[in-house]
């Protein structure tokens, strides 16, 4: 066996070689000893028009778990930012409403795989707002993704369902077709952050509304990081706008704007009469909590998106 050969013998590359392998492996006898990493804490903020501001009172709330622990600071909404997000979501709406019905249900399709991209952050965001375990909590990402689906496919059965050729007397053809009412606030339930949550915004969108989402004020992270899957998703900006904050503060205010035509009030709890007093003002639709809450349901049907559409009956001369 031939005897190893000095440093100073060997060739150039074998040289960069040999020393290349003992700088890594001084690395690798280091790393044990470096020192934990600090975890970087998040500030999640709203989403208006398609962005991700700071509220513009500059406020945050820290989120804590269901056992109390920290798990990052949200972004605590003004009434400047209830008036900006129904801004976007007029501003949103002759374009999302003017879309055919079958890119509405591609496009809700589209927020369904982005959302099964993210299934780990969504279930770990479940898991720890409602205290429950990583099985379960998969299982209700697994429901939140399939309510996406569902809706997708009611997109363009609407007309044949909610609408009707109608028997008149008289020499004419009559249609009635459903049409979305406009801009929807939305009060996301406090007891499902996610399920509960999809389950009353994606019939409103359905049906070509735009959205203004009041985020429970306890657990508002599932809904930020479904607002960002929409941001990624085909959804135009605009068409869903999300605040966080105290539900005291924001429900009020949008409740009584008068650019808003509907309201639904899944998560107003003890505010419901308050907010329905105001609503009536402006002469708002309004689906009160408890109506059709059952988030589970497999088959909710279009009892979620009646409320949210208007007839329109057309006249035509019929030829003799």
């Amino acid at each position: 066996m031939p005897p190893a050969r000095s440093a100073a013998t060997r060739s150039p590359v074998t040289a960069a070689r040999a020393a290349a392998t003992g700088w890594r492996h001084t690395l690798a006898d280091r790393t044990p000893s470096a020192p934990a990493r600090v975890a970087v804490r998040r500030t999640y903020k709203l989403y208006l028009g398609g962005a991700f501001p700071r509220s513009e009172s500059g406020r945050s709330y820290p989120v804590t778990s269901s056992r109390g622990v920290h798990l990052a600071n949200a972004a605590l909404a003004s009434r400047k930012d209830v008036r900006d997000a129904v801004v976007a979501a007029r501003k949103a709406f002759p374009g999302w409403s003017g879309r055919t019905a079958c890119n509405r249900g591609q496009i809700l399709y589209r927020i369904a795989e982005m959302m099964e991209g993210r299934r780990a952050q969504f279930a770990g965001e479940v898991a720890a707002a409602q205290g429950m375990s990583e099985a379960r909590a998969q299982g209700v990402v697994s429901a939140a993704i399939d309510r996406w689906v569902y809706y997708a496919g009611w997109a363009d059965k609407l007309g044949q369902v909610l609408g009707a050729a109608n028997p008149v007397s008289g020499p004419y053809f009559n249609h009635s077709q459903p049409e979305p009412t406009g801009v929807a606030g939305i009060l996301a339930p406090a007891g499902s952050p996610l399920l509960g949550l999809v389950a009353v915004l994606a019939p409103v969108i359905t049906a070509g509304n735009t959205a203004v989402l009041v985020a429970g004020e306890r657990a508002p992270l599932p809904a930020v990081t479904l607002a960002e899957a929409l941001a990624t998703s085909d959804l135009p900006g605009g068409v869903v706008n999300v605040l966080t904050g105290r539900l005291s503060e924001l429900a009020p205010p949008l409740a009584g704007h008068a650019d808003v035509n509907a309201l639904d009030l899944a998560g107003a709890g003890e505010l419901a009469g308050e907010l329905e007093e105001l609503a009536a003002g402006t002469l708002k639709r309004v689906v009160r909590p408890g109506l059709h809450d059952d988030w589970s349901a497999a088959d909710p049907g279009v009892a979620r998106i009646r409320p949210f559409v208007e007839t329109k009956t057309v006249w035509h001369p019929m030829g003799v």
